[in-house]
């Protein structure tokens, strides 16, 4: 999942404190030691749940392709 789109590392207290504690999507607390992905493209910190769930909504150029809506006003 290292496509260029995530950069993943290791929560460390100086991130915690300088930077968040939550993830930047779901808001779920974030702890040293815990792994952690920085978002390229929107600049954020997020859970692996999250960026997991993210990358799958992505194609090749980290960009999050939306499935077409057949709804009235789309």
């Amino acid at each position: 999942m290292g496509n260029g789109c995530f950069v993943t590392e290791e929560a460390t207290s100086k991130i915690l404190l300088r930077v968040t504690n939550v993830c930047a999507e779901c808001y779920d607390d974030i702890h040293v030691g815990d792994t952690i992905h920085y978002d390229m493209q929107n600049y954020r910190y997020l859970c692996t749940d999250c960026q997991e769930r993210l990358f799958t909504q992505m194609n090749e150029n980290c960009e999050v392709v939306e499935e077409e809506s057949t709804g009235l006003f789309c």
